[in-house]
């Protein structure tokens, strides 16, 4: 049997996680026994006759309608996302996915449920290109849960979930939302860059649109532009269609590197987990912070949920510091050695940002009650990013005493 293949036993669901990603999508003898499945760079593909080509009998018909090097990780993610899985579409992006899968469940006309708590990209898309072709977004509560009940309207088609939510991690009921649009007759979609399937399963909960920026933890090396979006039965022929007429496609490089980081993913998650709760843990302790935003941390709002519906926690979560100047946070941040200040996340390295989202936040208020930092916790050492952590403290602490003038909020701009 081939790797990718089930016998119709079950016998590929058996195997265990770890297996499915190291085998998944692969077929070595179909290649003259090549491990990796090969880079397929095309447009054109030629017939053997005229009439296999007036009659289109072919696998593969053109390079943008998909090439043995796009179908090895679509069928690879299909395996992740488990049984309720009818098929993957790749993106050129986390946001084009998100896009993407707007479209294929909206109409002119319809209106659209969004988490407040949203990554901001999303509602700049609705705010913008959704609202233009005549789609309108109502944000709310992301702890709403089966209250949402009371903002659907008649038009309603579309429920767009965020677990944990962007940079503020508040976790959403999502099989409490999902039973509550599905009696309406609405659809679900959820962003699950932070678990990804490993961790969370939403077409398992009640999800029809699974999303993922593949940039993040699939390709995990801070190299590759990739977005995923996993269908159940009743939405897939939608989504295929849309992709197919807007012409979406990823270039056959991207999608070797997001195959050969999918290879680890495993391990690298692992890791991320064990080191971002510890990490975690330790600066829940610092005199200087006033709280971590962390679903995986027994004392967060959000853990009852996370530990109901996940299995484990990526390496993403945000700290609220006491209030300090902003010359003092600079201090902090200028002085670490080993976390680079940079957006996107998901890689081997560590990341800082500094964020506020006070300004757009519409149905929720946001007012933390300090300095705001998301981190990104990588495959480092953590006693040596502790060690880092612990250097940067004390220049905050040194620059607080010193500085003039009241704490300040960042200006948030992600890309």
């Amino acid at each position: 049997m081939k790797p990718d293949q089930n016998d119709g036993s079950g016998s590929r669901r058996s195997l265990a996680l770890d297996t499915r990603l190291v085998t998944g999508g692969r077929d070595p003898f179909a290649h003259f026994g090549f491990v990796n499945p090969p880079v397929y760079h095309g447009s054109t593909v030629l017939y053997p006759t005229a009439a296999d080509m007036v009659a289109h009998r072919a696998r593969y018909v053109y390079g943008r309608r998909g090439t043995p090097t796009s179908e090895a990780l679509e069928s690879a993610l299909r395996d992740l996302e488990g049984p309720q899985c009818a098929g993957v579409a790749l993106m050129p992006s986390g946001l084009s996915a998100i896009a993407t899968a707007l479209l294929a469940v909206t109409n002119s006309g319809d209106h659209v449920l969004v988490s407040d708590s949203v990554y901001r990209p999303t509602r700049t898309f609705c705010d913008s290109v959704l609202k233009r072709f005549g789609v309108e977004t109502t944000y709310y509560d992301p702890l709403i849960g089966a209250d949402i009940a009371t903002l659907f309207r008649p038009s309603t088609r579309a429920v767009f979930v965020e677990s944990p939510g962007s940079q503020t991690f508040e976790m959403q009921d999502v099989p409490a939302i999902a039973a509550v649009a599905h009696a309406r007759g609405a659809v679900v979609l959820a962003d699950n860059t932070w678990a990804t399937p490993i961790y969370f399963r939403p077409l398992e909960k009640g999800v029809d649109l699974a999303i993922q920026a593949g940039t993040k933890y699939i390709a995990g090396h801070s190299d590759v532009m990739l977005g995923t979006v996993s269908a159940n039965a009743a939405l897939w022929p939608r989504l295929k269609e849309t992709v197919m007429q807007m012409g979406v496609c990823v270039g056959p490089d991207d999608i070797y590197l997001a195959l050969r980081g999918l290879r680890t993913m495993g391990v690298r998650l692992r890791r991320h987990q064990e080191s971002g709760l510890k990490i975690a843990r330790w600066l829940a302790e610092r005199p200087e912070v006033l709280r971590v935003l962390h679903p995986g941390l027994e004392t967060d709002p959000g853990y009852a949920i996370w530990r109901r519906d996940f299995s484990g926690a990526s390496g993403l979560f945000s700290v609220i510091l006491k209030p300090a100047p902003q010359e003092a946070v600079y201090a902090f941040l200028d002085s670490l050695t080993l976390f680079g200040m940079g957006f996107s996340w998901g890689g081997y390295e560590s990341l800082v940002v500094w964020f506020d989202c006070s300004s757009y936040r519409t149905a929720t208020r946001w007012n933390p009650g300090g300095p705001a930092l998301r981190f990104h916790i990588g495959l480092e050492d953590p006693d040596d990013l502790v060690a880092d952590l612990e250097q940067a403290f004390a220049k905050l602490r040194a620059a607080s005493s010193s500085a003039d003038g009241a704490p300040q909020n960042a200006t948030d701009a992600p890309p």
